[in-house]
């Protein structure tokens, strides 16, 4: 009976190490690896308000801590980024580099604050968030949210900030901070690291996403993706969609440039909103997210000027 026990024991304790081990690589599944000490979320492809509009984040370990890039829409969401990122790792997360100011992007930046962690951004992108973030999260439904979607979201903007460049090094491993050109907002940040060849591209590249081009300025966004392009690169973790390299730079770059120059032949025509929106969808190749953010984009950019 003793010798049946010692057995039985012995069997359940295996039982649950393989429970737990198998429930971790399941969960593990959420953050895909990238490279060594690397990952990210990536192929999001149905983009809503439950998974950050589709929003992509990521990690890099160091032997003595983590960095964070991008912290998602809400606190909610950037818990279970922080579940996720423990399956991965339990080192202390010591940095947060927020590569623009949208609420997709930086709104669960508490929750990692709360960690210890140092908010990192582009100058520009401090002070955009510094200007909107809080009318932002008070009229949180203009962006299809409620205040549940919102529960326990409260604003940490970056303690550092940058001009130009920056370098973190975290136990060896170089991490470079750009500023890129006014491509998606004026405070983009690429976050390169050179001996991966991987880069975060936030929202400067959308892969099979319609992106938001409110804010941009075209001309200097498709010289952004060129110059993106020469960088030793292999590997690319866009704002949103899947996980990609220098061909979708290029396509990108073909999208937005058609996209502007048939949203200014049709706007100058006309005002009608739902007509240039049609004309448009018809003339462009399609991707998700452009039923909403199409016509915010001709309204914002081309007709609200005129």
């Amino acid at each position: 009976m003793r010798k049946f026990l010692v057995i039985f024991g012995k069997l359940s304790v295996l039982v649950l190490v393989l429970f737990v081990l198998c429930d971790r690589a399941f969960a593990g599944e959420k953050l895909t690896r990238i490279a060594e000490n690397v990952y990210a979320y990536v192929d999001i492809k149905n983009g809503s308000k439950n998974n950050s509009f589709g929003a992509n984040a990521g990690i890099i370990i160091g032997k003595d801590g983590i960095v964070v890039v991008d912290t998602m829409i809400s606190a909610k969401e950037a818990k279970r980024f922080i579940r996720d990122i423990r399956i991965i790792s339990r080192k202390p997360i010591r940095y947060v580099i927020n590569t623009h100011y949208h609420l997709d992007h930086v709104f669960g930046n508490s929750e990692f604050a709360k960690l210890g962690a140092v908010i990192i951004a582009q100058e520009n992108s401090r002070k955009a968030m510094e200007n909107s973030a809080r009318e932002t999260l008070e009229n949180i439904g203009k962006y299809g949210l409620t205040p549940q979607d919102m529960k326990g979201t409260t604003l940490a903007y970056p303690l550092l900030t940058y001009g130009d460049r920056m370098t973190i090094n975290i136990s060896g491993q170089q991490i470079e901070l750009i500023h890129a050109r006014q491509s998606h907002t004026d405070g983009d940040t690429l976050v390169y690291l050179p001996d991966k060849k991987v880069l975060f591209a936030g929202d400067i590249l959308f892969t099979n996403y319609h992106p938001f081009l409110g804010e941009g300025n075209i001309e200097e966004w498709a010289k952004e993706l060129d110059a993106i392009k020469s960088m030793d690169i292999e590997k690319i973790i866009p704002g949103h969609g899947p996980l990609s390299g220098k061909n979708e730079l290029e396509d990108m770059k073909e999208y937005i440039l058609l996209f502007d120059q048939k949203a200014k032949e049709l706007a100058s025509r006309s005002d009608d909103i739902q007509k240039i929106v049609t004309a448009i969808q018809s003339a462009l190749p399609q991707r998700p997210e452009g039923k909403l953010l199409i016509a915010p984009n001709i309204q914002m950019k081309y007709l609200n000027k005129r």
